[in-house]
């Protein structure tokens, strides 16, 4: 395993690497990046730790919403709408997930 170093919101990160795994880590960073940022840049959010959670969230819905058939998504995946609910409540002022 080889280590890469990269940027995510202007801060940098030593990750780990599979031989070979390059290309779809450079992908992954990049789509963290833009998303953090995108949330950062609407200005509603500030902190980092948020913005990092808000942007987990909203790739992992992504995900959810091109995956499997819907019968397969709900028996493989948590309530989307309740755990965006629960978040919206929890961060209050900071404003709403989606």
């Amino acid at each position: 395993m080889k280590q890469m170093e990269v940027t995510i919101m202007g801060q940098s990160y030593l990750l780990g690497c599979p031989d070979g795994g390059e290309a779809a880590l450079s992908k992954a960073v990049g789509q963290v990046d833009k998303e953090m940022s995108a949330i950062r840049d609407a200005g509603r959010v500030k902190a980092r730790e948020r913005i990092a959670v808000l942007a987990a969230l909203n790739l992992a819905y992504q995900l959810a919403e091109g995956g499997p058939a819907p019968a397969a998504k709900s028996a493989a995946l948590p309530d989307l709408d309740g755990l965006v609910r629960r978040l919206d409540e929890a961060l209050g002022h900071d404003g709403h997930l989606l």
